[in-house]
């Protein structure tokens, strides 16, 4: 009897450390989820929409910034997934995109996941200014002489709705 006395004992503890240590890392992936966002990337975080300047057909682009990912979009064949940098000190601002995912690539960077987009961008007024270089892994010396401007503005993530609210 004193045996199983100590055998249960023994399960008591180690039940109650598995289950405490399913807290703790639990509780570590939460707190890793909830880190705040870097100062300089603050200001751009959520979803723009805009145009690339000078395109005669005025595709709606839309960029999301959540964290350090940013995902390029103009149309269901059209769409990029990056990580983000902002290196300091630099001017005109800069951003590094690393492609992690693309759909529809252009030629020289396809199947290029690793690749770093060099690009500088400005917020002002609520706008969003985005201007990348040729491809070259520079980045543009102006936001005027870039070969690709894009313009946004921030929107509001559009809710969903539930489809029992409508027809009543």
């Amino acid at each position: 009897m004193k045996l199983f006395r100590q055998i249960i004992a023994v399960v008591c503890v180690v039940v109650s450390f598995v289950a405490n240590a399913g807290e703790q890392l639990t509780a570590n992936a939460k707190c890793a989820a909830n880190q705040p966002i870097n100062a300089e990337l603050q200001p751009l975080q959520g979803t723009w929409e805009g145009v690339l300047v000078g395109d005669k057909a005025q595709q709606k682009i839309t960029i999301t910034i959540t964290g350090n990912s940013l995902h390029f979009h103009r149309d269901t064949n059209f769409w990029w997934k990056t990580t983000i940098t902002l290196p300091a000190d630099t001017n005109p601002r800069q951003l590094h995109a690393t492609i992690q995912d693309c759909h529809d690539c252009p030629p020289q960077q396809e199947n290029n996941n690793g690749t770093v987009v060099v690009a500088i961008f400005k917020v002002e007024d609520g706008k969003l200014t985005l201007a990348t270089g040729n491809g070259d892994g520079e980045a543009p010396k102006s936001f005027e002489a870039a070969p690709n401007r894009y313009e946004l503005r921030k929107v509001q993530p559009q809710k969903k709705m539930s489809g029992g609210a409508l027809g009543r």
